[in-house]
């Protein structure tokens, strides 16, 4: 259980991370608002009390034993970009180069260009098949780290997606958890219009997975639901249902922000109800 101040703490890192994400797609004129900000509360407690991933990367003595977070939906890499940057990843100064020509910060994650990405992501479906890949791998050499995937609802209609969780099934790959942002909108509307995921939970469940259902605005929900998730005996999946465009009245639950800027107007209304949460 988390502590009011652990709350309040985070509660304020994730309302930054709102308004960098805002800035950062304004501030490029593209890129994908709405799932970024739904995860920004998910992503808020992973890094702060979850995950075990050293800042200097590559430098750091545990490298080799740092828990693997893979941002499947890659979309959302203004998402990922901010955590990395409030966490010390690099400088904050460099979120307003998102999606500039000859800027580390691209469109969607590339591997090797900023510290913390895991793996290359943007072609939606691979993400859960590369976990898998990387947990068998810690498991053989016996390395105590969680593999994390973090994947879009709308992503898990890729076929691929269930052969990898069919995968995981049988290794029994127990330090795999996939997080799923159920924010049941996609670009061309609601996921359960284009392509019915309903039953989620028991679909999970026929695959042999434990799954745990959460709000994923809920702090000690989160923070509860990993660490339940850790110690499962099997794979587990984290259904975490959020608010697509979460924190900003005109995005909230409309697929039309899926992947469009706001203009200047739409800028100072949005920091305006970011700064009164």
């Amino acid at each position: 259980m988390l502590t009011e101040k652990e709350i309040k703490e985070l509660s304020e890192q994730s309302a930054q991370t709102r308004k960098n994400i805002i800035n950062m797609v304004h501030n490029a004129k593209s890129g994908h608002p709405g799932g970024s900000l739904s995860g920004a509360d998910i992503l808020n407690v992973l890094y702060s009390k979850c995950l075990n991933i050293p800042k200097d990367w590559n430098l750091s003595p545990i490298f080799d034993n740092r828990d693997r977070f893979i941002l499947s939906k890659g979309h959302a890499s203004p998402l990922l970009y901010s955590i990395l940057a409030q966490h010390g990843f690099f400088p904050k100064e460099e979120l307003m180069t998102f999606r500039k020509f000859g800027s580390n910060l691209q469109g969607h994650p590339a591997k090797n260009h900023v510290k913390g990405v895991e793996t290359s992501t943007g072609s939606l479906g691979q993400g859960i098949s590369i976990g898998c890949g990387i947990a068998l791998g810690l498991k053989l050499d016996k390395n105590p780290a969680t593999v994390v995937v973090y994947t879009g609802d709308g992503e898990l209609q890729e076929g691929s997606c269930w052969e990898a969780f069919m995968q995981a099934a049988h290794k029994k790959l127990d330090n795999l958890i996939v997080i799923i942002d159920r924010n049941r909108l996609q670009i061309d509307g609601n996921t359960e219009n284009v392509m019915s995921l309903d039953n989620l939970r028991d679909k999970l469940k026929a695959f042999n997975w434990d799954v745990i259902e959460i709000n994923g605005h809920d702090y000690n929900q989160i923070y509860e639901s990993f660490m339940q998730a850790k110690k499962s005996s099997r794979p587990c999946a984290i259904i975490a249902n959020t608010i697509k465009g979460k924190g900003i009245s005109f995005m909230e639950n409309k697929a039309e922000w899926h992947g469009k800027a706001p203009n200047d107007e739409q800028l100072e209304q949005a920091l305006k109800e970011l700064e009164e949460l």
